[in-house]
């Protein structure tokens, strides 16, 4: 590998992002409670008072803004610790007034994909009582705090609650917008006992993983797969340099299936040790990058001969999977950082810029190329025609002679 492919890796292996902790207080400046949690993601909190005797819960979500026109959202579900299926109070500001609303939102299974806007209306839960207050400034900011009062009432036996919670960067309307898909963010929800404490929190991936799991994937199928196939097409026709372009192509895609196949087996760690936390589109292109990687390889040990009739066939179907590999390997290197919450980050322009340089050589070996296809052929036409000229020539000669000959 060279020096700077593996400054590259390095580089990469930064991807690790450390989460924003904060300590609970059970105090605040309208009550305080009896007890408190730091909840495990966007360095939210929870406040809180069960009292027995009426099964009525008071509490106070602390929660932070990512956008001055973002939302903060805290709720219950009735059911399972999800998304789908929560009663949420959203707190957001008034497109009109700049005021704080809080509104009820309930979140049925079309909130996934967000196909028309969340309309607010009345919680399936028993609400007595809910508002929403800033500390610390007069209008929501990036990074300001925010507090989601509630007072409800629950089953005397079921102190076991389902929170979630999240934010999001606009609202359209009094609509608030689907929210980020970081681990973290998909990872926003937490069942707690209201009278024990006891806290049960949806797992996540160490950091250490994905970071291993990014860096892999990004160096194999994002650059190594395609820098292998770019060394087939355009080394191959240099006939001074024997078939060293085979063995280049050769360690390339051995080096970026290896790292891949690792990548992909960190991959499954993850999703096994983060149960609840799905990404469909991410993880089917991994699985399209692979099984095509698989295939190309098992083809390997079917090549025909360079005599046999089928082999145009199987050249056919080893470069067009190759290729699908190729694009479907670097489409996943994207939505990874998506999904990591790094669709504007310095290592996604690192990448971009890594990447961008293999395509740029890929541009000036491809033009390279189609200059010497079209000198060749003009030269082979040029030839072609001196020799045509040349046998008319000699032809003429001939049946000069010819008539010389009968002359005498």
């Amino acid at each position: 590998m060279s020096p700077s492919f593996l400054l590259l890796l390095l580089f990469l292996l930064g991807f690790t992002t450390i989460p924003a902790t904060s300590r609970c207080t059970t105090a605040t400046f309208i009550k305080t409670y009896q007890k408190c949690v730091t909840l495990p993601t966007q360095g939210a909190s929870l406040a809180w008072t069960y009292h027995p005797f009426n099964a009525t819960l008071d509490l106070a979500f602390s929660g932070t803004f990512i956008s001055p026109s973002g939302w903060v959202a805290w709720g219950l579900n009735p059911d399972s610790p999800a998304m789908t299926g929560a009663h949420a109070l959203v707190a957001f500001p008034d497109p009109s007034s700049g005021s704080l609303l809080l509104l009820p939102f309930v979140l049925d299974p079309s909130v996934r994909i967000q196909n028309a806007p969340l309309v607010s209306r009345p919680l399936g839960l028993r609400l007595l009582s809910s508002s929403a207050v800033l500390r610390g400034s007069r209008s929501p900011s990036d990074g300001s705090a925010v507090l989601i009062f509630a007072t409800l009432r629950v089953s005397p036996n079921r102190t076991r609650l389902h929170h979630v919670w999240n934010r999001g960067l606009y609202v359209q309307g009094r609509s608030p917008t689907i929210h980020p898909t970081a681990p973290s963010d998909l990872a926003s929800r937490a069942t707690i006992d209201a009278a024990s404490t006891a806290t049960e929190t949806a797992p996540q991936a160490p950091d250490a993983l994905r970071s291993a799991h990014a860096a892999l994937n990004a160096a194999s199928w994002g650059l190594l797969l395609p820098a292998g196939v770019a060394v087939a097409r355009y080394l191959r026709h240099r006939a001074s340099r024997g078939p060293s372009w085979l063995y280049a192509h050769a360690a390339t895609q051995i080096a970026g299936l290896l790292l891949g196949t690792a990548g992909f087996a960190i991959g499954i760690v993850m999703g096994n040790r983060s149960r609840g936390v799905e990404h469909r589109l991410h993880r089917g292109l991994g699985v399209a990058a692979f099984v095509t990687a698989a295939l190309q390889s098992a083809a390997l040990l079917f090549q025909p001969k360079a005599t046999n009739r089928f082999r145009k066939y199987w050249k056919s179907y080893h470069h067009l999977v190759g290729y699908g590999c190729a694009v479907v390997g670097v489409a996943n290197v994207f939505q990874g950082f998506d999904v990591m919450g790094l669709g504007r980050s310095y290592w996604k322009l690192a990448y971009c810029l890594a990447l961008s340089t293999l395509a740029g050589v890929c541009v000036a070996l491809e033009v390279n190329s189609w200059v010497m296809f079209c000198r060749y052929a003009e030269e082979e036409e040029t030839t072609t025609t001196t020799t045509r000229a040349g046998d008319s020539m000699e032809g003429g000669r001939a049946s000069s002679s010819q008539k010389q000959g009968l002359s005498f």
